[in-house]
């Protein structure tokens, strides 16, 4: 009989599992049926309809083959153009590669720059797959604890202390999953002023790039001296509700593009051939659908950041993506206790904060990409919860 245990891989054995889909899986379970949840990070909106009929029109013309592995030519052009338009930034096709996802595109940005004993530098609380994918690489994460008080910002005095000679990589996760904070231009140019000096690569997730409120986002590649050490990673899931569709994007310097490719062509092939033929017709006529879903999230923001003030729980006010990370710690809890009693005792199910890493103790994650409406009633639990807290 096989001993799985001598088999199995140990890196992989003693990765974590993620925190987000513990909860996301619970609310699957019968017995949760009368869950409100808020926390998966989906909008709530159907892909716009001018998008799926692309799709469609593409499956009825029997458009089913393998693209070439870096994508559709057209689909490339679109996303430089895109880049160019949307945050004045300057690529070729060569520089780009579609992704399966997001995801992959950080999977491959990762696996393409650092070797066993690289150290990767990463802010948290921020999205959870950076630092089990650094420790399967032999890589060491090299953890930054963002700060409420500042607002969840990765600071140049904190990335300075962090950076050794064994450091390889920055992940810069801005606009933040889970905390909404987001860096301005201003912030981007004290950073890069420490990085412009060093060998460091910048691997900036910009996922949620439309998703900021009352400033433009800005891309840590505009900054002088920045382009040639960022490789950028975005996708079609947030902007353009389009999660299913499992479609991303990166655009890199042709040098590490070039090896990102090769990690691609063997693990991936290529991307699906319908949802990027979907795609080009979202970049080039999805400007609109971005505005109005964005101007729905702002509204949403607000409402949740105003409702958690008045029932008495603290948080700051996002600035991007569409979550908010209130501060729970005066409660006595964990944040675990916190959420599971949450979840069992009033039915609503939010994400500990400790999910996203060692500082997101005290926090919880909340996604506000659902309805007003659902919103509402989820407050309505909480407000109760943290009542019988008191009592």
């Amino acid at each position: 009989m096989i001993d799985y245990n001598s088999v199995l891989s140990k890196t992989v054995v003693d990765l974590k599992k993620s925190g987000i889909r513990k909860f996301f899986d619970l609310l699957n379970d019968e017995s949760m049926k009368d869950v409100v949840g808020l926390t998966v990070g989906q909008p709530d909106f159907v892909t716009p309809w001018h998008i799926r009929e692309a799709g469609i029109e593409s499956l009825q013309k029997g458009k089913t083959y393998y693209t070439g592995n870096a994508g559709t030519p057209e689909l490339r052009q679109e996303i430089c153009n895109y880049l160019s338009r949307r945050f004045g930034l300057s690529y070729e096709v060569k520089n780009t590669i579609v992704t399966v996802g997001g995801s992959e595109a950080i999977d491959l940005a990762i696996r393409a720059v650092v070797e066993p004993g690289d150290e990767v530098i990463i802010p948290t609380p921020s999205f959870v797959c950076y630092e089990p994918i650094v420790r399967m690489m032999g890589g060491v994460p090299v953890i930054v604890e963002t700060k409420f008080e500042e607002k969840f910002k990765l600071t140049p005095a904190a990335l300075k202390a962090a950076i050794s000679p064994r450091t390889k990589m920055l992940v810069l996760p801005f606009p933040n999953n889970p905390t909404g904070a987001i860096l301005t231009k201003t912030e981007l140019e004290e950073l890069a002023a420490v990085l412009r000096d060093t060998n460091i690569v910048i691997l900036s997730d910009e996922i949620y790039a439309e998703m900021t409120y009352g400033r433009q986002h800005t891309s840590i590649a505009s900054i002088d001296g920045m382009w040639e050490r960022t490789i950028l990673v975005n996708g079609f899931s947030k902007a353009y509700a389009m999660t299913g569709w499992r479609l991303g994007f990166l655009a890199a310097p042709a040098p590490i593009a070039e090896q990102m490719l090769k990690i691609h062509q063997y693990a991936i092939m290529c991307a699906p051939t319908t949802s990027q033929l979907a795609a080009v017709e979202a970049l080039r006529n999805g400007d609109e659908d971005i505005r109005m879903m964005v101007e729905e999230y702002d509204r949403r923001r607000r409402y949740i950041y105003e409702g958690l003030l008045s029932i008495g729980i603290d948080s700051f006010e996002p600035e991007g993506a569409f979550y908010i990370y209130p501060d729970i710690r005066k409660f006595g809890l964990s944040s675990d206790e916190f959420c599971s009693r949450l979840l069992y005792e009033y039915r609503c199910a939010i994400v500990p904060g400790t999910a996203f890493g060692r500082g997101g103790e005290g926090f919880a994650r909340i996604s506000y990409a659902y309805s007003v409406k659902h919103i509402t009633e989820a407050l309505s639990r909480i407000e109760k919860f943290v009542k019988s807290l008191k009592n």
